[in-house]
């Protein structure tokens, strides 16, 4: 991505922004965004609700496709010089919004500079902290995260005579069992097969993915999958992946109607997978946490997020940011986090969210929406498990997918495949710390 040029484009917006200045009773506060279905409804009520709030702005929602689509309509938005005062960008992105120097208005600088009360501490950490720096301030604000979960058919596990496993030496050994009765194509499975089983695994377990805290405190990180921990994961799902105990689902979640459809009954993915799980599935099911090697130290450490964060654009004017600023202060109120969590499935972003929903009685008849939510605060996070932060995300996701294939065909073995995506990511990186605006 060229970032030079991505940068540069945030000047040419100051320009633009600065030059335009229409005496408007009500300020506009374009909003561009990636949800489609029943969340892009929870996304026209918050705007409509903060429009009925007052009357000195008005928020107006825009679909630009999915995340990646999103982004780049962002990007191209900032080139022509009318980019939209918010943008949803998902978690991947970060370290690409932040090498733009100049294009983005952090939040923790704008809720200042409009006045508005914000306390950083009041949100999740293990939320926050992805789009924070090393010294807590907040440069995005969150808005839809999640986490990976392990969902569970509960009846074929039954059938098998199977507890619902904790480790990932139980889950083999159920996976195994499950395949002997009746699931031959699938004992286990998951999507996004880097984010759970390299990602999601080194936070998990508290060992690094990279350096410099997986790239929250610089470019210049380094990527360390290669060791021992995620080597020896590897290894086991390439030793499964022989008889179909456990059976690839693909590099994003395109494969995730294979736990709906009953096919593997026990299925790591994200906890956003919920809407479609209950409203497609014909079998009792739960989601429990994200299984662990019990000969780790200190595992389960905690998890990471998934989902995405809105931004804000730079070279907008101060009345402009000032409406912006409210629409954050509005999205943050506790009743209303609550409203977004429970409509969607989504997180709460704050602390007294959760606890609400809680003293509400929420998770009782649905536990598994409280299962990401025990994985993100099971304890502080430290530096190999408050997030990532690499360029060019999607495209390393990319590489580690291939090497990943290449041990699972028996192309390659678990360690050969982690050497090679290492070493070529490690390419990728020093090739954005180039070009990235420091």
């Amino acid at each position: 991505m060229a970032l030079r040029q991505f940068a540069a484009a945030a000047a040419v917006a100051v320009t633009f922004g600065c030059a335009a200045s229409p005496a408007l009773a009500v300020t506009e506060i374009q909003w561009w965004h990636a949800m489609t279905g029943a969340n892009n409804d929870v996304i026209v009520k918050l705007a409509n609700d903060f429009n009925a709030s007052q009357s000195d702005y008005k928020v107006v929602p825009t679909y630009k496709g999915n995340y990646a689509d999103t982004m780049n309509a962002g990007i191209a938005a900032f080139r022509a010089g009318n980019a939209p005062h918010i943008m949803q960008v998902f978690e991947v992105g970060t370290a690409t919004m932040m090498a733009a120097t100049g294009a983005v208005k952090p939040v923790y600088k704008l809720m200042t500079d409009a006045g508005e009360k914000f306390d950083p501490k009041a949100y999740l950490p293990a939320i926050t902290g992805y789009y924070s720096t090393s010294k807590g301030e907040m440069l995005s604000f969150p808005f839809n995260s999640s986490s990976t979960v392990m969902w569970v058919n509960l009846d074929e596990l039954k059938k098998a005579n199977v507890e619902i496993p904790k480790t990932w030496p139980e889950v083999f050994d159920a996976a195994k069992k499950l395949h002997a009765n009746g699931h031959a194509t699938c004992g286990f499975s998951g999507s996004w097969v880097t984010w759970v089983n390299l990602e999601q695994l080194s936070a998990w377990h508290n060992v690094p993915l990279a350096s410099k805290a997986n790239g929250l405190d610089g470019f210049d990180t380094v990527l360390e999958f290669n060791r021992p921990l995620q080597v020896k994961h590897l290894e086991n799902l390439v030793e499964l992946q022989k008889d179909k105990t456990y059976d690839y689902a693909g590099r994003t979640n395109t494969g995730e109607g294979r736990f709906t459809s009953g096919e593997c009954p026990i299925y790591l993915t994200s906890s956003a997978f919920f809407g479609n799980v209950k409203a497609q599935a014909k079998f009792n099911f739960t989601a429990v946490p994200m299984p662990y090697y019990p000969d780790v130290k200190g595992a389960p450490q905690n998890s990471i997020i998934g989902g995405a964060s809105l931004w804000v654009m730079g070279g907008k004017s101060a009345e402009e940011y000032k409406g912006v600023a409210k629409f954050l202060t509005f999205l943050s109120d506790t009743d209303r986090q609550v409203y977004i969590h429970k409509a969607s499935g989504y997180l709460p972003i704050t602390k007294a969210a959760y606890e609400k929903a809680k003293a509400e009685g929420f998770y009782k008849d649905q536990p598994y929406l409280e299962t990401p939510l025990l994985e993100l605060t099971n304890k502080e996070p430290t530096e190999n498990s408050r997030g990532l932060r690499l360029g060019n995300m999607v495209q390393l996701r990319d590489v580690w997918s291939e090497e990943i294939e290449q041990a699972l065909a028996g192309k390659k073995t678990a360690k050969q495949a982690l050497d090679a995506a290492v070493e070529r990511g490690n390419q990728m990186l020093r090739q954005f710390e180039k070009t990235a605006v420091k």
